[in-house]
């Protein structure tokens, strides 16, 4: 039994590298009230500092605190290993990883908090006239890559990873990489020029004639991703929207009504005057119409058609959504279809008129295709030009 109990008392002393037990079971229970610890900060601590955040007029350090709060509960861990690589008799190699180890886990924390807090900052300036939306985006990402390639160099130095040779190693294998992937820069440097001429912006309906017509969700790297109107996303290369023309209509400081009426030849003068003069007036004194300081609304006799005269009505609305816009339209619709019915008038519609020289000639067959009567004109009663 001595024998028995030496033994055991060797394998509880020894336990796992040199670690006794004990020692395992007091540094798990150290990292049990580290775990605890951090849900205690932050459900508790960072609520504390919420409502302390919520008195202020400020939104900017509200979102600092809620974009600090993943990165902020890694120090309670942080914290509790540094606490158990003390306690351990750890030597050598052992110690050397576990300090680094807990200088990585800083290091992460640190730049982690500085990616997260990259966020608030930038929308902070997107009310700006500075800085489109777009643009701040695009800012956002690359500052935290930046961020992040930083703070991998620093946990690799950590660890005794020297970065230079690395970066010098890759400088071949990013020409090859750079030969393969010229469609990736093109499209890169494209999304540069968008944003860098405010082509159009996160928001904007676009349209590319027979193309493409919906609005732009965001525009990365490589894509612009547009939300189609049947509500299917489209991603689109960068360099396919630089080198096309895109109509912005995001941009449009109103939307225009241009229709062309068609009236009845029998429309008199004084009906048409007084037609053109009521839907102008229905136009300017209606509040669903904006007035365009660089063309005025009207309603005019343009022209003499084939089979109509025809009234051109132009007018502007504020540059709303297709539904209200929509609406107006058909107002307008029905108001000028009461205006031209009320004159006495009537809307025409394509017709032509055959005339015939000289129905003796002409086969009866003929008639019956038409669906006309043949009759017999004598010559002093017919007319000169032919009978209709």
């Amino acid at each position: 039994m001595e024998g028995l109990i030496q033994i055991i008392n060797n394998v509880w002393t020894q336990g796992f590298l040199g670690i006794g037990i004990t020692e395992i079971i007091i540094s798990f229970l150290i990292f049990i009230v580290g775990a605890i610890s951090r849900a205690f900060f932050v459900g508790r601590v960072l609520k504390w500092l919420e409502s302390i955040t919520a008195k202020t007029d400020s939104e900017i350090d509200d979102v600092l605190l809620q974009s600090f709060r993943k990165p902020l509960g890694f120090i309670p861990i942080t914290i509790a290993l540094y606490c158990i690589a003390v306690y351990l008799p750890l030597s050598g190699v052992a110690d050397l990883f576990a300090t680094n180890i807990i200088k990585a886990l800083i290091a992460f924390t640190i730049f982690s908090t500085l990616a997260n807090s990259i966020s608030p900052i930038f929308n902070a300036f997107t009310s700006t006239a500075v800085l489109t939306k777009s643009m701040t985006v695009w800012l956002e990402r690359a500052a935290r890559i930046i961020i992040w390639i930083i703070g991998i160099g620093v946990i690799f130095d950590i660890f005794g990873i020297q970065i230079g040779p690395l970066v010098a190693g890759l400088g071949l294998f990013s020409v090859a990489v750079a030969l393969g992937a010229q469609d990736l820069f093109k499209n890169l440097i494209s999304g540069l020029l968008i944003i860098g001429e405010n082509r159009f912006q996160p928001g904007d309906r676009i349209e590319v004639t027979g193309q493409l017509h919906g609005i732009v969700e965001d525009i990365g790297f490589r894509s612009t991703l547009i939300r189609m109107f049947d509500t299917a996303p489209m991603l689109v290369p960068n360099k396919d929207l630089s080198d096309v023309m895109v109509i912005n209509h995001g941009k449009m400081k109103f939307r225009r009504v241009s229709w062309t009426l068609n009236l009845v030849y029998s429309t008199t003068q004084e009906q048409l005057a007084k037609i053109c003069d009521d839907i102008s007036e229905y136009i300017n004194h209606s509040d669903q119409f904006a007035n365009n300081p660089d063309q005025e609304s009207f309603a005019r006799t343009e022209e003499l058609g084939a089979s109509s005269i025809d009234v051109r009505v132009l007018c502007y609305t504020d540059p709303i959504g297709l539904t209200d816009f929509s609406k107006i339209r058909q107002n307008l619709i029905f108001e000028i279809i009461k205006i031209v019915r009320f004159n006495g008038s009537e809307f025409a519609y394509p017709s032509s008129s055959l005339y015939i020289e000289n129905n003796e000639s002409v086969d009866p067959s003929v008639y019956a295709a038409l669906g006309l009567k043949a009759e017999k004109i004598s010559h002093d009663s017919a007319p000169d030009k032919g009978d209709e």
